[in-house]
C-alpha cells in the first residue's frame, strides 16, 4: 500500500514526547534527510539537485524545535508554524493558520499538507499535541490525547489514526516509521527522521544507501 509522506507524533510507549516523519516517493526518490541541532531538512541527494526545478515541493524543513516544542510537517509550512509559535500563538491555531493560508500543494496530485506539534512537558496538565491536514476538500486539526500517538499521511486516510509507537530514542523512532510496526505495510520508503524529548530534544535521521 502506498500512502505517501507520513507524519506521526504524540507519546511513545515510554511516555516520552516524540515526532517522526517519513518520505515515501514514487516520482522523486533521490532525497535524503539532514539533521541539525534544532531542525531537520529534506533535500535532494548529491547529483539530483536539479530536481527542485521540476518540483518545488521536494525540499523543505520537516522538523523544527521552537520553545521546547517540536513541529513536524511535509513541507514549507513547518516554518510558518514555527514562526507563529515563536510569537506566542497556541499550537492548535498555529497549525490551523498554516494549513488554511498555505492550502494543499498545487501539484499533479493535489497533495495534502500534513503537520503536527508536540510540547515537551509530559505532565498531563500541561502536555499538548495536535495533528492536522488540509486537502482539496477539507481542513482538520485534531488533538492527540495524552499518552497516545497518531499518524496521518498524504495519500492514505485523511483523518489521524492511532498507532502503537514502541521506540525508545530518536534513532529507533526514525527506524520505526521507516519500516517497522504498522509502517512496514506502506510502500516506497525513502528517508525518515525522528525526534524524542528526554531532558532535551534529540533528532536522528535514517538515510539508507
Amino acid at each position: 500500500m502506498y500512502i505517501g509522506r507520513i507524519v506521526s507524533l504524540g507519546m511513545n510507549n515510554k511516555g516520552k514526547p516524540f515526532v517522526a516523519y517519513r518520505v515515501s516517493s514514487r516520482s522523486f526518490p533521490s532525497r535524503q534527510c539532514k539533521s541539525f541541532e534544532d531542525k531537520a531538512a529534506i533535500i535532494p541527494k548529491e547529483g539530483h539537485e536539479k530536481d527542485i526545478f521540476e518540483n518545488a515541493y521536494i525540499a523543505y524543513n520537516c522538523i523544527r524545535i521552537v520553545n521546547d516544542m517540536a513541529i513536524v510537517s511535509n513541507g514549507s509550512h513547518t516554518d510558518v508554524i514555527a514562526d507563529k509559535i515563536s510569537v506566542g500563538m497556541n499550537i492548535k491555531d498555529a497549525i490551523a493558520y498554516s494549513l488554511l493560508t498555505m492550502d494543499y500543494e498545487k501539484d499533479d496530485y493535489d497533495t495534502p499538507r500534513i503537520a503536527g506539534v508536540v510540547s515537551s512537558d509530559n505532565t498531563k496538565e500541561k502536555y499538548e499535541s495536535y495533528i492536522g491536514i488540509v486537502t482539496n476538500k477539507k481542513i482538520l486539526v485534531e488533538e492527540v490525547p495524552y499518552g497516545s500517538a497518531s499518524f496521518i499521511s498524504t495519500y492514505g486516510s485523511s483523518t489521524p489514526e492511532k498507532v502503537d509507537f514502541d521506540a525508545n530514542d530518536s534513532k529507533e523512532v526514525a527506524q520505526l516509521i521507516f519500516d517497522g510496526g504498522k509502517f512496514a505495510e506502506f510502500e516506497k520508503p525513502v528517508t525518515s527522521v525522528g525526534a524524542v524529548f528526554d531532558d532535551k530534544w534529540s533528532i536522528k535521521t535514517l538515510n539508507p544507501e
